[in-house]
């Protein structure tokens, strides 16, 4: 059975009479990454912070790597890495300057130090650019030397806060191969972030919403637990597209007609379709739909997506544009 790394019952922050976390509950195992998804202001951040040590819990229990939070939070220095969401490293510092302030932090010797460069260097295409100043680094460079500079002293536990947020999504990629390398390696990562389709690398994943936790689990099996059937209807009546009409003009219209049924959780227009959220007591998802459509169009079941589960999950019935 796989160690469990971070663990919390009942785990909350108050701000005033602001809950940013309400009795937030998890166990995350090792060599595993885990995955917070939210919108701003859900509690990401504020949890992370908690875990870190960085922020005592108003009401809670804590324990990672088996130390109990806040009050052995000096015994995890050495063992955890975190990358903020906001690039924290000095931008008037070169790349190698950056990396040897870091590695004195974390009191690594001399020698261990130099080793330890060189790898990244090598890891994170650093080595040609080293002497540049951080500040002039593009996003997804900046990128690679924090994540460069969290996983320095080797850490055992990795907190990374909405770490992919300003770079472009071939950066994104590679940053998630970088990602997984270290979870080979054995270590347990906390990602923070609002990508669906990041959110879905991840092994397990919560899903918050002001400051609660709404879904657990991976995503497979958040998929399949959805109580929703998707229903994805084309804009043009049938044989309309064959005649040259546009399939798109009406769904607005009928999106906001859709949304007053008292079984359709979501209405999202994708194109010329739109994808319906439907309860899971309706047991003809289609026919249930079909009485506010004026004329017959062309509609059919289709697979979930987390972003479904998410809609499902946080807000109820909502039309996205």
């Amino acid at each position: 059975m796989n160690d469990i790394v971070i663990e919390t019952r009942g785990m909350s922050r108050h701000f005033g009479d602001l809950k940013a976390v309400d009795q937030l509950d998890l166990s995350i195992t090792k060599g595993s990454i885990y995955g917070f998804l939210g919108p701003n202001g859900c509690g990401k951040s504020t949890s992370i912070r908690m875990l870190t040590g960085l922020l005592s819990p108003t009401e809670g229990d804590i324990r990672v790597l088996g130390e109990t939070l806040p009050k052995n939070a000096d015994k995890l220095r050495q063992r955890i890495g975190y990358m903020t969401q906001k690039f924290s490293l000095y931008q008037d510092l070169s790349i190698e300057e950056n990396l040897q302030f870091v590695g004195r932090i974390y009191n690594l010797s001399a020698k261990h130090l130099k080793r330890r460069i060189d790898e990244l260097y090598s890891l994170y295409d650093l080595r040609e650019r080293r002497k540049q100043f951080a500040g002039t680094l593009s996003g997804g460079q900046r990128q690679r030397l924090a994540l460069a500079a969290a996983t320095l002293h080797d850490p055992d536990l990795l907190f990374l806060d909405e770490p992919t947020s300003a770079v472009d999504p071939e950066n994104r990629r590679e940053f998630w191969e970088r990602l997984f390398d270290l979870c080979g390696e054995g270590k347990t990562i906390l990602v923070s972030t609002h990508y669906m389709d990041e959110a879905e690398r991840c092994h397990g994943l919560a899903i918050l919403e002001n400051g609660a936790k709404r879904a657990d689990g991976s995503p497979q099996e958040l998929m399949a637990q959805m109580g929703v059937n998707v229903v994805e209807i084309e804009g043009g009546t049938v044989g309309a597209a064959a005649r040259g009409a546009s399939g798109g003009e009406d769904l607005r219209q009928l999106k906001s007609q859709l949304l007053q049924l008292p079984a359709v959780l979501s209405a999202a227009q994708l194109g010329t379709r739109l994808r319906v959220l439907v309860s899971s007591d309706i047991d003809a998802p289609r026919s249930y739909l079909q009485q506010l459509l004026p004329q017959q169009r062309s509609m059919e079941l289709a697979r979930p997506s987390l972003e479904d589960v998410f809609v499902s999950c946080t807000g109820g019935r909502r039309g996205i544009a």
